[in-house]
């Protein structure tokens, strides 16, 4: 069973989250959707399901970047440079130094 609210009743109510499977939440002066509650007998099986979906889109966003890794050769006068020191190599190089 669903019902939609509004933010008000749900605040002054919140035994509806136990009446119902889900809630939907909805400002009832401009009719714009806010969000969804769902019943506490679905929130571990929701939650689970909402973090393989985010691991899943972490790890597509990981792999865009990752094809990008290795794809560039470093010159051998930086290799080894670190912070400070592959900065004053680059300015040099760029200054003809």
């Amino acid at each position: 069973m669903t019902t939609t609210v509004g933010i008000r009743e749900l605040s002054r109510n919140s035994k509806l989250l136990e009446q119902y499977d889900y809630v939907d939440v909805e400002d009832k002066k401009t009719h714009e959707y806010k969000g969804l509650f769902i019943s506490p007998k679905y929130a571990d099986e929701f939650k689970k399901y909402l973090d393989k979906k985010i691991s899943k889109e972490k790890q597509t966003q990981l792999d865009e970047i990752m094809q990008f890794m290795g794809s560039m050769e470093m010159e051998d006068r930086y290799r080894g440079l670190e912070g400070k020191e592959l900065r004053e190599e680059v300015a040099r190089a760029k200054l003809g130094l």
